[in-house]
């Protein structure tokens, strides 16, 4: 089994210098690529330097995370490719928990290994934790994070189990999959394409793992914050992306709807927090979502639409209302 470590880069040569050691000591066996998406810093003169033995593809362009992935895994020939964001360390022994995994439970498409928080180690990381979920609505949430709320790590989720969606921050999948699927929707350019890809990975039968015996740390919030409104765009544009590309017309339509009247919520809610461009955020996502739809309802996949999809009717009421902070209270459908 040939596994490909790649770290889409842009503009991070400092992060590159930071991480990578740890990647280069505890990754033996796999074969190591930067991919770089246009940078204007001197990341690719600093690999050429010091790491002449990773392999490094320069795309023309800055085009994401969803477009610079898409453009770079053509030139890398894997069996598994790693996808792995440059601020991520990882820990010795974190290949051969995901390695066994995929040997011995071959309908499994897609492994995340545990996401811990670098600056605070002892707690989960907003980008993935335990392994992603979404909710009836599509909003999307993780073992071991709900929105803003995060667990500390107690072992309680040192398990392998099927998620719904592996975090781009650190996820594995079988090339062949990927290539299948066509790769990322560029459409996404950044934020909840990985959603995508695994739930149209789903609705193709395959399955997406959770493997807590492997570890990593990671920053977050290097390219945008949890809380930049750029980032609040994308969220919510990305999610309701999704709904409409894979889920049936007779559920999909009813759901956005919803989603325009809690959208609208969560819209009024930064008003009063007085967070005025995460207001404006959101409603550029609807606008956008609008009228990028046609081309959207293009795009749905002709297999069978994964009818239960959710974890739970509404993470939003669940939290917000009911005050749940941890996965294992949350009431599951």
């Amino acid at each position: 089994m040939k596994i490909a470590i790649v770290i889409l880069n842009w503009n991070g040569e400092t992060l590159l210098k930071q991480f990578l050691p740890s990647v280069m000591a505890h990754s033996t066996g796999a074969d190591i690529y930067v991919v770089d998406n246009a940078s204007s810093d001197g990341s690719v003169a600093f690999l050429k330097k010091e790491y002449p033995e990773i392999g490094i593809v320069q795309n023309s362009e800055n085009g994401g995370f969803a477009k610079g992935y898409n453009d770079g895994l053509k030139h890398i020939q894997a069996d598994i490719f790693c996808l792995l964001n440059s601020d991520v360390e990882v820990t010795p022994n974190w290949l051969e928990p995901i390695q066994e995994a995929f040997v011995t439970s071959p309908e499994v498409a897609i492994i995340q290994p545990k996401i811990l928080d670098l600056k605070n180690k002892d707690y989960f990381e907003y980008a993935g934790a335990a392994g992603g979920f979404i909710d009836m609505l599509g909003y999307p949430f993780c073992r071991g994070r709900i929105f803003q709320a995060l667990e500390r790590d107690k072992g309680q989720y040192d398990d392998i189990t099927e998620i719904f969606w592996a975090t781009g921050a650190c996820m594995f999948i079988k090339s062949e999959v990927f290539n299948s699927l066509g790769g990322f929707d560029e459409d996404y350019f950044a934020h909840q394409e990985e959603v995508d890809l695994c739930w149209r990975a789903k609705n193709a039968g395959h399955k997406v793992l959770y493997v807590g015996k492997s570890h990593v740390y990671h920053l977050g919030g290097s390219t945008l914050s949890n809380m930049n409104p750029k980032k609040t765009f994308l969220n919510f544009r990305n999610s309701l992306y999704s709904i409409t590309k894979n889920l049936p017309r007779k559920k999909a339509f009813p759901i956005i709807a919803m989603r325009l009247l809690l959208d609208g919520i969560a819209a009024l809610r930064f008003v009063f927090q007085l967070k005025f461009e995460h207001c404006w955020a959101i409603l550029r996502a609807h606008i956008s979502f609008y009228g990028n739809f046609k081309t959207l309802y293009k795009k749905r996949e002709k297999a069978n639409f994964l009818l239960k999809y959710y974890t739970t009717t509404s993470i939003v009421w669940s939290h917000f209302v009911n005050q749940v902070k941890n996965f294992n209270i949350l009431v599951k459908d």
